[in-house]
């Protein structure tokens, strides 16, 4: 006999009838799904448009190539840019815009997906997207550049200047800047539009050092630098900066929205040198001609320091107080044996003789005479020194700056290197003479060279012949010898002034020439004969009277006699 059915069992047939049914519909559905990815392959979704471009439909490729003919004319229309009533034209390409037609693609739908979302989307109707657009930054700034200096104007910083002792101040300004990220922003929407116009987005740029920040440049340090002199003190020996000579060392540089001040170092080294002496040695004080009129030149102590702490220390002066603006410096010091108050001591205020000569055209002359006045220049003697011309000048060499002329060798003319300085000492002998001083040592030429003074004359020689003067007066005595260079024709000239204060009025008187000597015939056939048309000797007095400024009493006379040998005639054989 046969059990009846129970519910139990009833419900499990139920359930599997059930899950027949699910797993034939899931079969279904997969089948249709499959068949859907079959058919869609990887085109792009039908009724898809970019940009305008109708792709839907098409292969990436297809839609790629469809996509860059649709779009190049657009792609190639420049943009119109406006500023203030302005236009400019910007190339897309040069701007740095560029299509990327395969992202384009990609993004509208085109390529394999089991993504149900993307088969959904390829059989219903497609968008209408944005093209995708590559924009290269570095390009757009170069390419706006010279738009923005049409119509830019940049942000003007507030500046301190000092010119000489002088502040000058410039003030800030706002400056009108492109602002870039919006102008990109607008760019790229206006691409690829029928008429690409953009109006040009511009901000305010403020300057970096403000209204306030050139007020507090000025109130705290520029105003304090130029209040007065500073005084940088090594050793024993100030160093006083007026503000006309630091001012042009003097800067303000932009540092995080402030103006800091600066100095030239290497100025200020110079500036300071220039006080010193070079290379950490003393350099006396002495006397110089400055526009005609001696000038007392300072003592230079030799200073020895590190720059750094010379411009540390000058920063730190010129900010402070009147009264408190001397600072010391650490520095080794060598002080000048002669003092710049030694120098005025020496009462050089006065022009008391000068004394021209004139020599006919010579090279030699111009070079000879040029070397020996410009070693003789500016020489100083103090109370009691004795002046050597040989010790002066030196040794007649090409080394020294001398050449070949003519000289006086045994009463004949021959050459010699330095000939033509006897000119010189002949200008300084008279120069001396007229001044007071002590004569020494001189010799006159063995013959008379018509030329010169009479009896009033010297000649040099190095290692036998000097000129030697003293000063024996109580004040210094300044030298100064110029050389007007002849030319073909025309003299050259030689004068020596004597600079101090003055002592004597000097007069003098020269006799008749006496005790003539005929000359005689020399015949010679060296190579080095100079035929010559001689005439006799003589004898000649000067005398040199001595008389106190403004007076007519003579204090002294000197006498000088010479005695002038026969100038030989030569003839060369």
């Amino acid at each position: 006999m046969t059990e009846p059915q129970t519910a139990p069992s009833r419900e499990k047939a139920g359930g599997r009838a059930v899950l027949l049914v699910l797993l034939g519909l899931v079969v279904l559905v997969g089948a249709g799904w499959v068949a859907a990815y079959a058919f869609a392959g990887d085109k792009v979704p039908r009724g898809t448009t970019v940009a305008g471009v109708a792709i839907g439909g098409k292969t990436p490729d297809d839609a790629v190539a469809t996509l860059r003919d649709g779009l190049a004319d657009r792609a190639a229309e420049p943009f119109t840019l406006t500023a203030d009533g302005r236009t400019f034209e910007l190339d897309p390409a040069t701007a740095g815009f560029e299509v990327d037609h395969e992202e384009s693609v990609a993004e509208a739908g085109g390529g394999r997906s089991w993504d149900p979302r993307r088969l959904w989307a390829y059989y219903t109707d497609g968008d209408d997207l944005d093209a995708v657009v590559d924009v290269d930054e570095d390009a757009l700034a170069d390419a706006i550049a010279p738009v923005e200096e049409e119509v830019g104007r940049p942000a003007r910083d507030g500046r301190v200047a000092f010119e000489g002792s002088r502040v000058v101040t410039r003030e800030p300004r706002t400056g009108e800047a492109v602002d870039t990220d919006a102008l990109r922003d607008a760019l790229a929407a206006a691409y690829l539009s029928d008429e690409p116009a953009v109006e040009l987005p511009l901000v305010e740029v403020e300057p970096e050092v403000d209204e306030a920040a050139l007020r507090a440049a000025v109130e705290e340090f520029a105003n304090p630098a130029m209040s007065g002199p500073v005084t940088l003190v090594f050793g024993d020996s100030p160093v006083r900066l007026l503000p006309r000579q630091f001012g042009p060392l003097l800067s303000m540089t932009a540092e995080d929205g402030a103006l800091v001040p600066q100095v030239d170092e290497a100025a200020l080294e110079d500036l300071v040198g220039d006080a010193v002496g070079e290379d950490g040695a003393p350099v006396d004080a002495t006397v110089r001609l400055v526009n005609g009129k001696p000038k007392v030149v300072p003592a230079k102590p030799g200073v020895s320091y590190d720059p750094q702490d010379v411009s540390t220390t000058f920063l730190d002066l010129v900010t402070r107080k009147e009264g408190d603006r001397e600072l010391g410096v650490e520095a080794q010091v060598a002080e000048p044996e002669f003092t710049t108050a030694d120098a005025k001591k020496l009462r050089i205020k006065e022009q008391v003789s000068t004394f021209t000569t004139y020599y006919p055209h010579a090279d030699y002359r111009n070079v000879n005479l040029g070397r020996a006045a410009e070693l003789i220049d500016g020489t100083v003697l103090k109370p009691g020194e004795t002046f050597s011309l040989n010790d002066t000048v030196g040794e007649r060499t090409a080394e020294n700056g001398f050449t070949e002329g003519f000289v006086i060798n045994d009463g004949i003319l021959v050459e010699d290197l330095g000939g033509g300085v006897s000119q010189m000492a002949t200008t300084l002998f008279n120069a001396m003479f007229f001044a007071g001083l002590e004569d020494v040592e001189h010799k006159p030429h063995s013959f008379y060279i018509d030329r010169y003074p009479v009896g009033r004359e010297a000649t040099v020689a190095w290692g036998a012949l000097d000129l030697r003067f003293k000063n024996d007066t109580d004040h210094g005595v300044l030298i100064d010898a110029k050389v007007a260079p002849s030319g073909p024709g025309g003299q050259g000239s030689v004068t020596v002034s004597m600079w101090s204060t003055k002592v004597w009025d000097i007069e003098t008187t020269t006799s008749d020439r006496y005790a003539y000597t005929p000359p005689k015939t020399r015949t010679l056939t060296t190579d080095d004969c100079y035929p010559n048309t001689g005439y006799s000797g003589f004898q000649v007095d000067v005398v040199r009277y001595f008389k106190r400024p403004g007076q007519d009493e003579v204090v002294k006379q000197e006498k000088f006699h010479t005695t002038y040998t026969p100038s030989d005639t030569v003839v060369c054989k």
